[in-house]
Order: C-alpha cells, then sequence, then structure tokens
C-alpha cells in the first residue's frame, strides 16, 4: 500500500472529490479487494459513487468528521444504499445506526487502521481520523479542524460559545502539529467554504508544511490564536444553523431520482398567490432580458446551493424556470444537499410560455462598467472582499442581508454589483421583490470597471 517513505504509493489510491461551490472535499480511500472507504461524503454523492464505479469500488466504510452545518450528509444514505459502515464520533448522539468512537479508538480496515483523535473546536464532537500503515501516520483526515492555512470556524454554536470553541480549537491544531511532519493533512473544508476562516488556496498539505505556513500554528501563544481566529470570521448562510441538528437526527434516505415535473402558467400562478416563488436559474444575461414577474435570479453554477440557502425561504413551494440545456439534476442534489425539498416542478414552456398567457414579462437592465450611472451602486459582496478594493462611494450590503435591508437604502435608482454580475442579478432580483424600480445589474466587478474608466477603486471598509 505505500512507498518506502510511508506515503500512499500512488495519488489513485486516494481520490479526492471537491465540491467548488460549497468549497469542501470528500475524499474515497481505496483500501484493496475492491473495498474503499468514503470520508465526509454529502447526499449528492454522484461524483463519489462516479469514483467508485470507475475504479469497480464498493464502498464498505464512510467517516464522518463531524455535524456538518453546510450540506446534508451522505453516509446514512450510502449505509442504505450499499450497506456502508458509518464511522462517526459517540459524542455526536446521532439517531440512526453507526459505529460510536471516541478518542483514541481504532477500526481496522484490513491492512489500513484508521485512529480516531478528538480535535473540538469547529463542533464540540469533532474526530480527526489518522491513517496509519503499521505504526506511521500516512495522513490524516482534518474534516473542519486543521485546513490549509488556517482553522474552520468555531461561531457555528453561537456567539456565546465562539471564544470558547476558538479555545477548543487551539488545543486541537496543537494536537495534530504533534504529528510527524510527513503527514499528509487531507480537510474537508477549503477554498470557497463558508467554514473556512480564512480560506486558502490548496486543498490539501502535510502537517510539516503547515507548521512552516499556517499563521495560526505560528502564533505565540492562546490569547493571541484567539484573537486573530475571531477577528477572520465573517457571515455565513442561514441555513447552516438548522442543518446541523438535521443531520444529528439522520437525513431520510432519497429513495427515487429527483425530477421537475412540468407546470403550466396557470399552475405557476397559482403557486405564486399562495406565496410559491420562481426561480431563474438562467444565466444573468437571459434573466435581465425577460423573466416572470418577482421571480429570484440564482444563476446555476457551482454556488447555486450556497446562495439558495441564504436568500430563498426552506419551505415554500419553488417553480424553477431554466433554460433546455440545464441539467434538473445540477438543480434538484445541490438544493437536496443542503436540505431543499420544496422545489415542485418547472414552468413548462420557459418564459416564452409565462409571456404568451400573461402577455408581460419584467425586464431588469444590464450595464457594461463604462456604462454605470446611477447615483447609488450596491456592493453585495462579502466585507473581506469589498475592503480589498471596491467602486468609490459604493455602500456595502452582502447579499444574504440585502432583502432586509431593501426599506433602508435610499430611493431612485441603483446599480447592483459583485465580482462577476451572478450575485448582483440575485441582489437585484431580491430589491425588485422588496418592489424597486429602476434597478440596473453591472455585468463585471471592480477589476473591469476600474479597467473601463481608469479610475482607481477605493480599498478598506
Amino acid at each position: 500500500m505505500t512507498a518506502p517513505d510511508g506515503s500512499l504509493r500512488t495519488l489513485r489510491e486516494l481520490i479526492p472529490l471537491v465540491d467548488e461551490g460549497l468549497g469542501n472535499s470528500a475524499y474515497l480511500l481505496e483500501l484493496g479487494d475492491g473495498r474503499a472507504l468514503a470520508v465526509d461524503p454529502s447526499l449528492d454523492l454522484r461524483a463519489v459513487m462516479r469514483a467508485a464505479g470507475q475504479r469497480g469500488l464498493r464502498i464498505a466504510y464512510t467517516a464522518e468528521t463531524h455535524l456538518h452545518a453546510d450540506f446534508l450528509s451522505g453516509v446514512r444514505q450510502l449505509a442504505h444504499d450499499h450497506g456502508t459502515q458509518v464511522l462517526a464520533s459517540a459524542a455526536g448522539d446521532r439517531g440512526y445506526g453507526h459505529r460510536r468512537l471516541v478518542d483514541g479508538d481504532e477500526v481496522d480496515l484490513s491492512g489500513l487502521r484508521l485512529r480516531a483523535l478528538a480535535t473540538p473546536g469547529h463542533t464540540d464532537e469533532h474526530l480527526s481520523y489518522v491513517v496509519l500503515d503499521g505504526s506511521r501516520e500516512v495522513g490524516v483526515f482534518t474534516g473542519g479542524s486543521l485546513i490549509v492555512g488556517a482553522a474552520a470556524r468555531t461561531d457555528l454554536l453561537g456567539a456565546d460559545r465562539t471564544e470558547e470553541s476558538a479555545r477548543a480549537q487551539y488545543r486541537s491544531l496543537r494536537r495534530l502539529a504533534a504529528l510527524p511532519d510527513a503527514t499528509a493533512v487531507w480537510p474537508t473544508h477549503g477554498a470557497g467554504s463558508f467554514c473556512s476562516a480564512p480560506p486558502g488556496a490548496d486543498r490539501t498539505s502535510s502537517i510539516g508544511a503547515e507548521k512552516a505556513t499556517n499563521t495560526l500554528l505560528a502564533t505565540p501563544d492562546e490569547e493571541t490564536f484567539v484573537a486573530q481566529l475571531v477577528a477572520s470570521l465573517g457571515s455565513y448562510p442561514v441555513y447552516f444553523d438548522r442543518l446541523g441538528e438535521v443531520n444529528r437526527r439522520g437525513s431520510a434516505p432519497v429513495t427515487a431520482e429527483p425530477g421537475l415535473p412540468p407546470l403550466d402558467a396557470a399552475a405557476v400562478r397559482r403557486l405564486l398567490s399562495e406565496g410559491g416563488i420562481v426561480l431563474d436559474v438562467r444565466p444573468m444575461a437571459d434573466y435581465a432580458a425577460g423573466h416572470v414577474p418577482s421571480s429570484m435570479s440564482i444563476p446555476l453554477r457551482a454556488q447555486f446551493a450556497t446562495w439558495l440557502g441564504w436568500v430563498v425561504p426552506p419551505d415554500v413551494p419553488i417553480v424553477v424556470v431554466r433554460n433546455p440545456d440545464q441539467d434538473p439534476a445540477d438543480i434538484l442534489w445541490p438544493a437536496l444537499a443542503i436540505g431543499y425539498h420544496s422545489i415542485v416542478g418547472e414552468l413548462v414552456g420557459g418564459v416564452a410560455a409565462w409571456e404568451a398567457v400573461d402577455g408581460r414579462l419584467a425586464k431588469t437592465r444590464l450595464v457594461t462598467p463604462s456604462q454605470v450611472d446611477t447615483p447609488v451602486v450596491i456592493d453585495v459582496r462579502q466585507h473581506s472582499e469589498h475592503a480589498t478594493g471596491h467602486l468609490p462611494g459604493a455602500a456595502l450590503v452582502e447579499l444574504g442581508s440585502l432583502a432586509s435591508h431593501a426599506i433602508d437604502l435610499p430611493a431612485g435608482a441603483v446599480t447592483v454589483m459583485c465580482g462577476h454580475g451572478e450575485r448582483a442579478a440575485t441582489g437585484a432580483s431580491l430589491l425588485e421583490r422588496a418592489g424597486r424600480t429602476n434597478v440596473s445589474i453591472l455585468d463585471g466587478g471592480p477589476a473591469q470597471w476600474a479597467a473601463a474608466t481608469g479610475r482607481a477603486l477605493d480599498a478598506g471598509r
């Protein structure tokens, strides 16, 4: 299984499966004899099962590092579908069958061993898993503890627990740092994850590399560590607050392939009258050119699920408007993976069908960077992004809180902007749903505006 230096012999034996949208990595570790271990899979198991199928692997074990807040776990689904044995912390008190592990427990994987290492901080019950080949520590699945260049956030248990959890994270990182320098580090959270604080660029690392470069490991004492970690914490999606408990209970297995039943314009109108939402997942330009009035725009891309879970209530009927080349599975599985079961169908025939029956579509002005001409510009990026450079005078209102602040914005024409335009389209749709008119979307971001106008960006908050 291993090379002379103790590392896994080929990268093929450890398959990272990166979700660029949620910013997380699941892992598939080949164990020999056609068996594999899956670590921290989400309910959207398409990539995991595809990787296993391509290699002729049966997923015999699945290990969970913590009660995830950013996605629904796929471990119960694996157990239901394939008889996979679930490994998880006893302290998590999960409401379904699993092998309960405590600090120091080992699992024989028939050639390799998995040792549980208690590493609380991101969550109370957090376990890391050290992979041992004989007596040699080959790598460690660190979940939301030590991540590349940082450590995962410690405020998910509430503001009153943030500092206490940060102190636990300090001790956990020191414990992980005591592993041999050559030990590979395989985190779950990474770049793009709102569980990361701050995100790093690389997905994997080693203990030695982290000791040399991770600023949190370089802090001289616990107080400095806590201050630095807590200061890096930004906002996170509101759906995080409910998924931890759903994962503790165990989400019900999905027993049928999800689909989008066709709904005609009359059925959609009835759903809207009952409080439903039309979710337009088409590209920004298509949405701007014409959409069902009061639609919510969330362009279908890697980050689709994050913004769905942040700005759309989880308990209202959702009707999708999509282009024919947009795969329903790429809408439905990411939605299910964050606990959204309320997508009831799609508008058959799209906006053309609505226009044929209703006679009107709403339009939103789309402007290039050189055409920004409104007195008010709303920047809906995160605080950390805004601070690196923004249009002079642009008001920062993070997208996740825009709906609740729409009434407080100055009256008159506004331009909504982000880094490229997709979040701005969502922001514009939120303002229009709140009754605002004369809303424009900037097709581009601060860098494009500076290049087009020759003007400098402002930095800082």
